[in-house]
């Protein structure tokens, strides 16, 4: 049996090397997961001890075959939740997250199966994560940035970077959820701000930084 910390700190690692990170170390361990530096130490070697992880300090923190599998289940279950809690239950998507942080948790060896069958069997989250199977299969997910597209290509959303409840209720200003189409129109040199038309009507300016936090395809 392993805590709830342990688990945290496993779903982290794996995060953190899912967005391409070459050298999970401590400090970027600390920064996703919000904790002291210090306290990561401590956690790292517990965590290895238990052969959770493999640990060095020129390469990093990687998870063993036991800790993935661990970290993918939690993962599968936590994306899982959050379908259920916006799509059965109608809570935003600037909530769902912190909810499923605590449901994740919960040890049920048929649970997680149960419920991506309830569900229908979804490939993604509400944010666009993609959701292992029972397998530990991931789908493919987008790589391209908002950022990235040419002026006058058109992309759709995939997926969102950022899932803090600020950012993703700025998102619902916009009108900006998974599947919307965004035009770019113009790339403004000074501060690298993008014009764009969101939809077939909505024109508006977005900032670098949340044209850096969208994923599209």
């Amino acid at each position: 049996m392993h805590s709830l910390t342990e688990e945290n700190y496993l779903k982290a690692i794996y995060r953190l090397s899912q967005s391409g990170n070459l050298k999970i170390s401590p400090t970027a361990i600390a920064e996703e997961i919000n904790v002291n530096a210090a306290s990561v130490v401590d956690m790292i070697k517990k965590l290895k001890e238990k052969q959770l992880i493999v640990y060095d300090k020129k390469l990093g923190a990687s998870l063993s075959d036991h800790g993935l599998k661990i970290a993918i289940d939690i993962v599968r279950k936590h994306r899982l939740w959050e379908v259920f809690l916006l799509d059965k239950l109608g809570y935003s998507w600037d909530v769902v997250h912190e909810i499923a942080e605590q449901l994740e948790h919960i040890k049920h060896e048929e649970l997680a199966d149960r419920l991506d069958r309830f569900l229908g069997n979804p490939e993604y989250d509400p944010h666009g994560d993609p959701i292992p199977n029972a397998k530990g299969e991931v789908p493919s997910v987008a790589n391209t940035l908002l950022s990235e597209i040419e002026i006058g290509q058109s992309c759709q959303l995939a997926a969102i970077k950022d899932t803090s409840a600020v950012f993703l209720q700025y998102l619902e200003q916009l009108s900006i959820s998974i599947g919307t189409r965004i035009k770019v129109l113009e790339k403004i040199p000074f501060d690298h701000s993008i014009v764009v038309q969101i939809g077939k009507e909505n024109k508006t300016t977005v900032s670098k930084k949340l044209a850096d936090s969208l994923l599209v395809y």
